[in-house]
């Protein structure tokens, strides 16, 4: 599944505030809270941090993606916030982190789940792709960037 068609620019936040892996995972589930994907955000925030106890998803070049299976949602959803200044995230090359992709699957949904995940490292393999989505000024700039990476694939 590509990003563009799991996010949205109400699914995006430019400048989010947080200073440790759980502040960002809470503040990227009540961007999905707020927009109805999510009901129940304290078990959605369990199962994400569950996953993450098992290997850290703060990968290398500024990306994290936090993710997890969860009976809170009904279907595959995902948001994305981006920190200009970074945020250490625990992350395998020990730098901060600045784009934040979250993906939450229900328990009996791995295909796409995986798919996502997929499109994310193809994406963010792209050094411009990174620099541009982490200097976007707002939401609507951010989801047009994804969607202009997708087109190039």
């Amino acid at each position: 599944m590509k990003m563009s068609q799991l996010l949205s620019p109400q699914l995006i936040q430019i400048g989010i505030d947080g200073s440790s892996k759980e502040t960002v995972i809470q503040s990227l589930i009540a961007i999905l809270e707020n927009n109805g994907l999510v009901s129940d955000p304290e078990q959605a925030f369990l199962d994400v941090m569950d996953r993450e106890l098992q290997q850290s998803t703060g990968l290398e070049k500024g990306l994290a993606v936090p993710h997890g299976k969860s009976t809170a949602v009904k279907k595959l959803v995902g948001a994305l916030a981006v920190s200009k200044e970074g945020i250490d995230y625990a992350s395998l090359d020990g730098e901060p982190s600045h784009l934040f992709f979250i993906l939450i699957a229900p328990p009996n949904m791995a295909g796409p789940h995986v798919m996502a995940l997929a499109n994310i490292a193809q994406l963010a393999r792209s050094e411009a792709f990174r620099s541009k989505l982490a200097a976007a000024s707002s939401p609507e700039d951010a989801y047009r960037i994804i969607k202009e990476a997708e087109m190039g694939d």
